[in-house]
């Protein structure tokens, strides 16, 4: 890793690589970083601040460009900024990470460095997940009504019957509102299975993070 930190540093860029993720591979005009508790405080020293933009841009934390981030979010016009306040019941080390697409979109993560570079996400889009990126996770935005996970977990069973959840939360903002699953795999599951569920009917979108 880079340090100087596991904890400010390279847990740091795996929280970054979350949002990476979510991006999806589309262009990134803005990312607005709000850094709570010793983020905060002594992030500026650790390269916090250099290891979020680069783990956002999709860089590992092992990475040499982890040094020059900054510089290199400005060379491709991300326009980024930092903002210090303590998010209430927060981990010590919480970032909370608000993105902006060229395309319009945009999302908001949140999640916490916990030590020896592990991570915990606990938020997508304001609404509550947890999961560490020690597994492959699928994450499905989709609107909450009847069958719509039973529909994703058919799929995946009758289709890819060599996958095996290890571990399934979900999430909703109000009952019949936007939700989402949060489904941690065993292995990593084929790049066409996220095709496949994005083609059922309520499904939104879905995302597969890969192992961090």
């Amino acid at each position: 890793m880079i340090g100087p930190s596991s904890s400010h540093t390279a847990g740091a860029v795996r929280l970054g690589r979350v949002v990476n993720k979510l991006i999806d591979g589309r262009p990134l005009k803005k990312v607005e970083i709000i850094l709570s508790g010793s983020f905060a405080r002594t992030g500026k020293g650790h390269g916090t601040d250099r290891a979020l933009l680069a783990g956002i841009m999709g860089y590992h934390s092992y990475a040499p460009e982890v040094r020059d981030a900054i510089e290199l979010a400005e060379e491709r016009g991300i326009d980024y900024s930092f903002r210090r306040m303590d998010i209430k019941d927060a981990h010590p080390n919480t970032v909370r990470i608000s993105y902006y697409l060229e395309d319009g979109s945009d999302g908001v993560m949140q999640g916490s460095s916990v030590g020896g570079g592990n991570i915990l996400v606990s938020s997508i889009n304001d609404m509550q997940v947890e999961f560490t990126g020690m597994n492959h996770t699928l994450l499905v935005m989709h609107e909450d009504k009847p069958g719509v996970i039973a529909e994703v977990t058919n799929l995946m069973h009758w289709k890819y019957e060599d996958l095996n959840i290890s571990n399934f939360h979900l999430s909703r903002q109000s009952r019949g509102g936007e939700a989402v699953m949060t489904i941690e795999l065993d292995g990593e599951p084929p790049e066409k299975l996220i095709g496949d569920i994005r083609k059922l009917d309520n499904v939104r979108n879905a995302f597969l993070i890969k192992r961090l």
